[in-house]
């Protein structure tokens, strides 16, 4: 993996993480699908607890990528995050609101996305 994908991977899992954290705790669901995610992105422990360390920092902030596709991909990991722990927190809704407004994410798109990910 070139450095270009490597460091875009790590901003995702810095998202998924911040995510996670959006609502103040961390559950053992979210714990899960955030190591499975780290799994799946083809990082390391090393990658989980700086993206770990940057979500619990002061700093944290979601990092918006400008590819289409990234961003839907980004977007997809938001929801599931969302939904990890079955309680959707006004502070996660609000995240992920502002999240799709800042990447120009129609509300059509958002709902498509949700349905895909949810299979509602």
């Amino acid at each position: 993996m070139n450095e270009n994908e490597l460091t875009k991977r790590r901003r995702q899992l810095r998202n998924i993480v911040v995510m996670a954290f959006a609502d103040g705790s961390l559950g053992e669901r979210e714990v899960n699908l955030v190591a499975d995610r780290c799994a799946d992105l083809g990082l390391d422990e090393y990658d989980l607890q700086k993206a770990v360390e940057f979500g619990l920092g002061d700093d944290a902030a979601l990092d918006f990528p400008s590819d289409s596709d990234e961003q839907r991909e980004l977007l997809k990991d938001l929801i599931r995050m969302m939904a990890a722990d079955g309680h959707l927190d006004e502070s996660e809704k609000r995240l992920f609101a502002f999240a799709a407004a800042k990447m120009s994410v129609s509300s059509k798109d958002v709902e498509s996305l949700i349905s895909e990910v949810l299979g509602a």
